[in-house]
């Protein structure tokens, strides 16, 4: 066992000598967070999806009667920053477990100490890509495939569009994804005509755009998530591609509603239906959305609402390997939460099992579109 791990096993031994475990006592749970930098965004909202779910369920006793505690350190999306954050919450805080945001390369740069300290990881971000660290971690974020395959599904039957171009960013899941891209595009018909990368806060991507557009594309395909999004909008337009279809990654409704505004129709997103919510029928899934709007609309009545629904989600996920588990210890909660029952949650479905760790396991997305001045399925 590591040397701080079993200074922890004493320090839990003398208080308990002192006295029993008082039902008031916090289960603290850690959160490296993008809140400034590229994942800003996305990431504000994991940590205040996390704290509406604290919320609702320390009205409910917390976790094992534990009142949680969420201490979040920022990593402004940059892994070096990530690394200070987590190894502080680990010696400083002493966090019982992560529930980190979406920075793919932080959350791969603390994997080794993290699994070494025995704790379970949930994270916004896909897996570290060691299977060592990978048995420590559980992803709430959708296969890259599930976000590519929409897209070329609606481009055969909705449109002409045969070819197109791959503007991607360099984080982890963006090449992931643009590698399926490539792999996926015959299976719909499509042709990738056209590769381009960006840096995420490069302010014009004029070139890169029109290179896709000489290439012969009819769309560009923007694999990564934030403001160059809308940036890519505003140079399609002002190069006066009056065809050309911009379709996003999933992101934030802000995101999408400043990019619609500048493309109209032009501009289509991957969504999961809670970002959609006139579009839900009555049923579990619709229960559940509902469940996580009464508190987060609550609070957060203008913002959107799709990536605190997955922080939410995994919040209730841990609630319920604890109750699994009947412990809050690591190991006890890892293996528990290969064992939680399938998971209506409020973003997605969750089916975690020993072999499989990235819990969507069915695709939950839908396309859409801005128009009317909010967000609607693009039929």
């Amino acid at each position: 066992m590591p040397k701080f791990r079993l200074a922890l096993a004493a320090a839990m031994a003398a208080s308990m000598l002192s006295g029993p475990v008082r039902a008031e006592d916090s289960f603290k749970i850690g959160s490296s967070v993008g809140l400034t930098g590229y994942a800003a965004v996305v990431d504000r909202a994991w940590r205040d999806g996390m704290a509406v779910a604290a919320e609702a369920l320390n009205e409910k006793g917390g976790i094992l009667g534990r009142k949680i505690e969420i201490i979040t350190e920022d990593n402004r999306s940059q892994p070096q920053d990530a690394v200070v954050g987590y190894r502080k919450m680990l010696s400083s805080d002493e966090v019982q477990i992560f529930d980190s945001g979406c920075v793919s390369a932080g959350n791969f740069a603390a994997a080794a100490f993290v699994m070494r300290a025995e704790l379970p990881m949930y994270l916004c971000s896909i897996l570290p890509k060691r299977e060592e660290e990978q048995a420590w971690a559980f992803s709430f974020l959708p296969p890259p495939r599930f976000e590519v395959e929409p897209r070329y599904q609606y481009l055969k039957d909705k449109t002409d569009v045969r070819k197109v171009g791959l503007l991607y960013d360099p984080t982890p899941y963006a090449l992931l994804m643009k590698g399926l891209a490539e792999e996926l595009a015959a299976n719909f018909g499509i042709e990738v005509v056209a590769q381009e990368s960006y840096k995420a806060d490069d302010a014009d991507m004029s070139v890169q755009i029109g290179r896709i557009n000489a290439a012969g594309a009819g769309a560009v395909i923007k694999i990564g998530q934030g403001g160059s999004t809308v940036t890519a909008a505003k140079n399609i337009r002002q190069l006066g591609l009056d065809k050309m279809i911009l379709m996003s990654s999933n992101d934030d409704g802000s995101i999408f509603r400043q990019a619609g505004e500048v493309l109209g129709d032009r501009f289509l997103f991957v969504s999961p239906p809670v970002q959609l919510p006139k579009e839900l029928k009555p049923g579990p899934r619709k229960e559940a959305v509902d469940a996580f709007l009464k508190y987060w609309s609550a609070k957060y009545p203008d913002r959107d609402a799709a990536n605190g629904a997955r922080a939410w989600d995994s919040m209730m996920v841990m609630a319920k390997a604890a109750e699994v588990a009947n412990s809050v210890e690591g190991e006890a909660m890892r293996d528990a939460t290969e064992k939680v029952p399938s998971h209506q949650g409020a973003y997605a479905t969750y089916n975690f099992s020993k072999e499989h760790h990235v819990g969507i396991t069915e695709n939950p997305f839908l396309i859409g579109k801005f128009a009317g001045g909010e967000l609607v399925l693009a039929q």
